[in-house]
Formats: C-alpha cells, structure tokens, sequence
C-alpha cells in the first residue's frame, strides 16, 4: 500500500508503475473517489461544527427561542447520521482501491510482461559433464526407491509427493544446513505455522489478487500460506517498534501450500511445481532508508547464493522485469539453478524488497532519530525450498553408478554420508 498524500502528489509516477506492472486498476477512478470522500468528510465536519455551535446557543437562549434551537439540532444530527453510511462505503471503497496500488520499481528494474523480458545478470558455478547417459529427477528417485508417488497420489490426489529413505533424511538436511548457514549468519531460526487467518495475507500483498492460488479451510477462518513470509509479517501487526529493535532479521521454516491455479499442464512430473512443500525463508524488517534496504536486499541474495554454493550447485541470477516482480516489489531478483536433464535454469529462489507497501498494510511502524512515528522497510528472500532444491541437487550430483554424491558442506547433516543410496550397475 501507498501512502495517499504520496498518490496525490506523483499521481504520474504512481499511473507509470500502474501500466509497467500490468495491474488493472484506473487511478483516475481511486482519485476521483478520493475527492468524494473528502467532500462527504467536510460536509459531516461542516455539520458538526454547525451542530456544536447551535448547543452553545442553547443554554444562553430566551424560552421562546429554545424549541427552535434543539430541533435544529435535532435536524442537524439527524443529516450528519445520513451521511455517516455513505461516509464509511466510501472509506471501505477507497480502501479496497488502495490494497490494489502497486509499488514504485527501481529505476534499475528493466520493463517487460514476463518472465521472458527477465534479465541474466550472471551465472555462478561450472555446468556437470557426464561420462555416461545422466537420469532425471523421477528416474533416480525411483531407482533408489527413494519415492512413491502412485501410492502419495491415492493419498493425496495429483501433484504431492513422497520421499523416504536416505531421500526424506537429503531433504531434511538440506533444511537443516540452510537453517543452520542462516542461523550462523545472525538470523533468527523460527518455527512457524502456515495457518494464517485472511488479513495476514491482506497484510503481505498476497490479497487481493491471489485468492485462487490459496487453500480455504471451510467451517474455519483460516488459511495455508504459501510462504513464511505470510505469518511472520504479520507476527508484530500493528506494534510499534523500537528503533533499537531494528533490523529484525528471521529465517523461517514452514510447511507451505500452493493450489497452483491456472498452471495444470505445466511442471507436474516428479518434484518441481507440487501442492504441499516445505521452505525455509529469510525475512528482515528494517529502517525506512532505501540504502539500509538495498543493503539488506544484497545481504538476502549473498546467503541464498552461500548456500548454493556450499551444496555445489551451478545457479545464475536474474533480475525480474515490471511485468514478473509482484505489485509490492520495488526490486526482486531470482535465483535459478541448473537442470542437467532440462538444460535449462529453473527458479528455486526469490529475493525481494518492498519498501514501505508491506509494513503500511500490517501496521510495522517505528520511531525514527527525530521521534516521528514512520512504517519500517520490509524484505524476503528463499533461504531454501524443499523438494524442489532436490531436483537439481540429484541431477547434478549423480554419479555413473547411480549413486549421489554429497558436498562436503552437508555431510555432517547426514551422518558423514560422503555418498547416497545403492550401486546399481
């Protein structure tokens, strides 16, 4: 969320990032509204005043004049009470036109629709050579018996998975080696819930315009977030913070669920794009300084690409176009990491700064050096991602005999395992 002295006042710039964003919203119909309002509050206002004024004249007036006075007083609080419902829908109008104002994007940020006008901005790491024919994800989990997702999918219907074995003991280590980097790395280690009632996901940007994506509980007010970043935004709504509290810096671990609407067809095979995942996430809330953010945001992107770089795991980073970064995003960046089977990168991490448009609709505010009440600055970013990690962790790692090799980094996380699963040839 903007702040509206700030619409009025670059109504332009605001327009711009309307149409470099794709969002379907007409400002002129926000500020048109905006104008209404006001005009509804200084009629009430008028009246009030004209109201308080006739009361005084009341007691200092002669017995004749006095009927007259309190039926106009009457009259006078019977207007204001008509206009009161109007007053309030206009309010909850304009709000709703609000929660719809994207964010201002970098002026690095470049344009685009998609994620096809995305940016590379360099690659990290050397691409696996094989001397023999490399297997797919599905292919070496179910080589090792590492999966089951016939029998998951009578349990769970399409798109969920399973992993057992030394493969579920890989994905818990690989959660536990990212928590733990990031935990190192000054971050607070959180356990957290993805139930999450409606207005926390007002509060992160995620509503409106994502509803389909997330699952309703019916017979509950509640929610599955698709993210960390959903309950722990939330988890000081309406504080007021410290200065010296600040920056708060989190890494999360949540289950995370994501109906996917609107993608059937596409990533369904094996473990890339499934309905119930796990996922550790790093969350800072900050300073109100653009500088302090993107220092931050750069903080964010260098532990994602430390832990990559520990599991051994050849990655580029891209830097998101308008069209591609979300309607809170003044700077996103995303991680992809190499899929052998796919020759291609795919997205495993996100990173993302968002100014003030988050902490204005969860109420994140602080005293700043001068004493003046502000809304802090708000970032996240993937710490890691699981199962979907594991799918360039297994191709790129495998061997000739059809075996997994571990990077050093993670061996402790697996008991010294310098190798996973059973020759088979």
């Amino acid at each position: 969320m903007l702040d509206l002295r700030f619409i009025r006042e670059n109504a332009g710039a605001v327009k711009e990032a309307i149409r470099v964003k794709g969002v379907p919203l007409d400002l002129d119909d926000l500020l048109t509204l905006d104008r209404d309002l006001l005009g509804v509050k200084q009629r009430v206002e008028a009246l009030q005043t004209e109201r308080n004024a006739n009361a005084k004249l009341v007691p200092r007036a002669a017995p004749d004049e006095r009927p007259a006075l309190i039926q106009k007083g009457k009259d006078l609080a019977e207007e204001i009470r008509t206009l009161e419902p109007a007053l309030r829908a206009h309010e909850e109008q304009l709000r709703q036109l609000l929660l719809r104002v994207p964010n201002i994007p970098h002026p690095s940020v470049p344009v685009g629709r998609d994620d096809s006008d995305n940016v590379e901005l360099r690659r990290e790491g050397t691409l696996p050579t094989f001397d023999f024919t490399p297997l797919d994800q599905v292919e070496l989990l179910e080589q090792q018996d590492w999966s089951d997702f016939e029998r998951v999918a009578r349990v769970s219907g399409s798109r969920s998975y399973l992993l057992k074995g030394e493969g579920a003991l890989l994905e818990m280590a690989v959660q536990m080696f990212a928590m733990s980097t990031l935990a190192e790395r000054g971050f607070t280690p959180l356990s957290t819930t993805a139930l999450v009632r409606p207005e926390t996901l007002v509060h992160s940007g995620h509503f409106p315009g994502d509803e389909e994506s997330v699952y309703k509980l019916d017979g509950d007010e509640l929610m599955l977030a698709g993210t960390a970043e959903v309950p722990v935004n939330s988890l000081y709504a309406g504080e007021q913070l410290t200065l010296e509290q600040l920056p708060m810096t989190f890494a999360a671990i949540s289950g995370a669920f994501r109906r996917e609407a609107g993608s059937a067809g596409r990533d369904v095979r094996g473990l890339i794009r499934v309905h119930e995942f796990r996922k550790v996430e790093q969350y800072v809330i900050c300073r109100a300084d653009e500088a302090e953010g993107l220092k931050w945001f750069h903080a964010l992107l260098e532990n994602a690409e430390a832990i990559l770089r520990a599991l051994e795991l050849p990655y580029r980073v891209v830097q998101n176009c308008t069209g591609d970064m979300g309607a809170g995003k003044v700077l996103m960046y995303d991680i992809e990491t190499w899929v052998p089977s796919e020759q291609v990168y795919r997205e495993t991490h996100s990173c993302s700064y968002l100014g003030d448009w988050q902490a204005r609709r969860t109420g994140l505010r602080y005293r700043d050096e001068d004493g003046k009440l502000v809304y802090a600055h708000t970032l996240n970013n993937t710490g890691i991602a699981t199962p979907r990690i594991l799918v360039p962790f297994l191709e790129n790692h495998q061997q000739h005999d059809g075996t997994i090799r571990v990077p050093a980094a993670l061996r402790p996380y697996l008991g010294g395992r310098e190798v996973l699963g059973t020759p088979v040839h």
